[in-house]
């Protein structure tokens, strides 16, 4: 990859944006390799949870600039189109390179630091939780340019801190502070810029120590508990139970718990 960088450290993985000059600004070949990583972590059974986070002194300011000019535009295109209006099957196929963090069988959580504007922030908001260091301004600036957060800033927004307050921040391009996301709800933590990087690992081996099947349950439930009735949600919640009432890694918590060491979660 070119620009980004993928390392391991046993159940729990780093994804670096790595564009530091450019304040990891997003280009097309960086969508086009965030969506083919995706596709391959989808199946990786050893990675428990997986830390984003940008090299350098931001997380991301948002996109390069020369992707308005770009002549390759349409290559990004899915080949078996989901839109009759192939701008829209381009925006839907780039939408990928982020809603796969959302939707990925391990806990995703962006470590985020100095800028997490426009398609920064979108990228911040796919995860599952996001540690935010002080200092740090974050915003969608997309009206400035004409167009709007496409990339699941206009559906995930809502979410986190309600329609009216999406709404504020996007119309208005208003950029805020590590302690105004926190307070709003997108952030979950605030914490010094020097341990942001030990604070966002900490977080990624506990939850990669917890069994993997309900990690992968508690993430399908929660999310859907933002967009299906409750009842819809209880069913969703009692299949990933049945999963996991009739899992090993239930057996071992259990065994685990009672010779007092820690478990060995084998996802099954």
């Amino acid at each position: 990859m070119e620009t980004l960088r993928l390392e391991r450290d046993g159940p729990v993985g780093w994804l670096w944006l790595n564009r530091p000059e450019k304040l990891n600004s997003f280009t097309l070949e960086m969508w086009r390799e965030l969506a083919e990583l995706g596709e391959k972590l989808a199946g990786d059974d050893e990675l428990r949870a997986l830390v984003v986070i940008g090299e350098g002194r931001a997380f991301s300011s948002g996109i390069d600039t020369s992707v308005f000019t770009a002549t390759e535009r349409t290559d990004f295109r899915d080949a078996s189109s989901r839109h009759p209006d192939p701008v829209v099957a381009t925006v839907l196929r780039t939408q990928d390179a982020y809603t796969w963090l959302e939707e990925a069988p391990f806990a995703t959580i962006a470590a985020v630091r100095g800028y997490a504007l426009g398609a920064g922030l979108q990228l911040a908001l796919a995860c599952d939780l996001r540690v935010v260091a002080e200092g740090t301004k974050l915003g969608l600036l997309e009206l400035k340019y004409g167009i709007l957060p496409d990339l699941g800033g206009t559906q995930r927004l809502p979410r986190l801190v309600g329609p009216g307050k999406a709404k504020e921040l996007i119309f208005t391009g208003t950029q805020i502070d590590a302690a105004e996301a926190l307070r709003i709800g997108i952030a979950e933590r605030v914490v010094a810029d020097a341990d942001l990087q030990r604070e966002a690992g900490e977080l990624a081996a506990r939850i990669a120590g917890q069994p993997p099947l309900a990690v992968r349950g508690v993430k399908r439930a929660v999310d859907a508990a933002s967009t299906v009735p409750v009842r819809e949600g209880l069913v969703v919640e009692a299949e990933a139970q049945a999963v996991c009432l009739q899992s090993d890694d239930m057996r071992e918590a259990i065994t685990a718990f009672v010779e007092q060491r820690p478990p060995r979660y084998r996802a099954r």
